[in-house]
């Protein structure tokens, strides 16, 4: 990416900064982020979004909260620690990265119980640092991964966005893109536009664009039609939280377009580091499901499309069964073929 998702600016006493993506892709604007609120604001009305952005959004908005501690109380230090962290981790419940990068936050001071609240503080603020340099570099990985199963020519679909807007460099499933592009390879994709809130025509359609892919815009009802017309060669999507099993949770319509590719014989492969996994989940079924508000069905980009008091339902998710699922690309290699065996050998610990 040509601009930075996220930026920590300054030293130890600075600030976050984000790319406001509410706003995009007809006005670019950044977001200060000075307290816990400014963090946990961003990443409910979805100014920062995409599992991983998150996750490195929550580990500075945790430093954040007691990075103007004054005093030597460490039981105080980490009382504030506790409160900003449990705070953070109710802004959004499906994305595991969040709280998985909270609690990366929270073993390390419980690592170094003697150490002054300055010092706490210091490594902290190391640790958010390395969680963001790290995401960078499983970007990377993932794309090399993940473009094995990219032929030259291919044609290629994918829906919401996991790209360099969703972490902190190039994306997880857009990554795979992207990496095929440096390797000489030419592609092409067609972009759901990913209802209700159009993060496939927004920022996934502005992000291919910018660097030079050739994209398409499609509308979420159109897939299968493409599907049939044998237009695409694969599909390659992010994910929000991955069961033990394999099932992904990933934005909503995810799930009927892998029923889809099954249907047509298209390979459906995920991309998402090894922190999206959640191996304490036995399958899809225990995934909490975020349900948003209903104006963003009803009244999302302007004027109200729908009868004023209709009842809405709006899961954020759905969850794709592990049995429709060809191949999970993650740092560590391929999660191939998707099963509970599969899964812990590559990225259980």
């Amino acid at each position: 990416m040509a601009v930075d998702t996220i930026l920590w600016e300054g030293d130890a006493n600075g600030s976050l900064r984000l790319i406001d993506q509410t706003l995009l892709p007809a006005k670019y604007e950044i977001l200060d982020c000075r307290t816990p609120e400014d963090v946990w604001g961003a990443i409910k009305r979805l100014s920062v979004r995409g599992a991983p952005a998150i996750g490195v959004a929550a580990a500075y908005g945790v430093y954040i909260g007691i990075q103007g501690f004054d005093g030597n109380d460490r039981a105080a230090f980490d009382k504030q620690f506790r409160e900003t962290s449990d705070y953070l981790a109710g802004s959004r419940p499906t994305a595991v990265n969040l709280v998985w990068a909270l609690n990366r936050m929270g073993r390390v001071l419980e690592s170094i119980p003697d150490a002054s609240p300055a010092e706490a503080r210091e490594r902290l603020f190391q640790e958010a640092c390395k969680i963001h340099e790290e995401d960078r570099a499983i970007c990377r990985k993932l794309g090399s991964v993940g473009s094995e199963a990219v032929s030259d020519g291919a044609n290629l679909l994918t829906h919401c966005n996991a790209g360099g807007l969703a972490t902190s460099d190039y994306g997880t499933a857009l990554a795979v893109f992207y990496a095929a592009k440096e390797q000489g390879k030419k592609i092409r994709v067609y972009a759901d536009e990913t209802r209700p809130l159009l993060q496939g025509a927004r920022l996934t359609a502005w992000e291919l664009h910018r660097e030079g892919i050739d994209v398409t815009l499609i509308c979420d009802s159109m897939a299968g039609s493409v599907l049939r017309s044998g237009k695409v060669d694969a599909i390659f999507v992010g994910a929000d939280r991955i069961a033990g099993n394999g099932d992904v949770a990933n934005k909503i319509g995810t799930y009927p377009l892998a029923v889809l590719a099954r249907e047509h014989g298209v390979p459906f492969y995920v991309v998402a580091p090894v922190s999206t996994f959640d191996l304490s989940l036995e399958s899809g079924d225990e995934i909490p499901i975020e349900e948003r508000d209903p104006a963003e069905i009803t009244d999302g980009f302007g004027p109200s499309t729908a009868p004023s008091g209709i009842d809405v339902y709006n899961p954020a998710f759905d969850v794709t069964p592990a049995s429709l699922v060809t191949g999970i690309a993650t740092e560590r290699g391929w999660v191939r073929p998707v099963s509970r065996d599969e899964v812990h050998r590559v990225v259980g610990d």
